[in-house]
């Protein structure tokens, strides 16, 4: 083979390597470019989640909570989702137990003829338990369930006393911001054999709203 002819083999060679090189570089790119967007979004929808407030309008006043979606996600779409729905509209605190906790959302609740069976409903499903490191004080929303760590549905309940017992075994996943009178009301009021409060404690309405409209 002739000088002239390697040469212009070596041109090709060279021109195919440099476009080879030039497709590699702009995959490269674009999946730089779209793990930088989806990184970007994924914080976003967090920040979001996280400027979210839950207002529960009861019969003895508002509360507002909010939500703690860098520790358990799942269980803040999930309430967000429902109470966006008008899930929780209607419902009340079935289970009442002064220096402990109230508990609520069980649709069940919403007919008083279905009395025996509040505290056994749900949504149609259950979800994962994300147990964290955020204790069970005062204030603090967190997932009722069975004995199955995997059985929370929409049930949920707020501490009314120290309950630190139920660390990691429990998700909590929002605290109290507003309101604390009003859980002092409920937690405190009359109850009968079952922890079933005498006068019922309504839930109007849960609404999820930006936090700086909450009042």
């Amino acid at each position: 083979m002739s000088l002239r002819s390697i040469l212009r083999v070596t041109e090709i060679a060279s021109r195919v390597l440099l476009a080879a090189m030039k497709n590699f570089l702009s995959a490269l790119f674009a999946l730089t470019l779209a793990a930088t967007v989806s990184v970007r979004s994924f914080a976003a929808d967090e920040k979001k989640a996280a400027d979210e407030v839950a207002v529960i309008k009861t019969s003895e006043g508002t509360m507002v909570l909010e939500f703690w979606p860098d520790v358990a996600p799942k269980h803040v779409e999930n309430f967000k989702t429902l109470a966006k729905k008008g899930f929780y509209d209607g419902t009340c605190f079935h289970r009442v137990i002064k220096n402990f906790m109230i508990q609520g959302g069980d649709p069940l609740t919403k007919d008083d003829s279905q009395q025996a069976r509040w505290g056994t409903g749900d949504p149609g499903y259950k979800i994962k338990a994300e147990f964290n490191d955020k204790k069970h004080v005062r204030g603090v929303l967190s997932a009722a369930r069975s004995q199955d760590p995997d059985s929370a549905g929409s049930q949920f309940f707020i501490v009314h006393g120290n309950a630190t017992f139920l660390d990691h075994q429990y998700t909590a996943y929002g605290k109290l911001i507003k309101g604390d009178d009003v859980l002092e009301k409920i937690a405190t009021t009359e109850t009968a054999p079952g922890d079933r409060p005498v006068k019922k404690m309504l839930v109007e309405s849960v609404k999820i709203i930006p936090r700086s409209e909450a009042k």
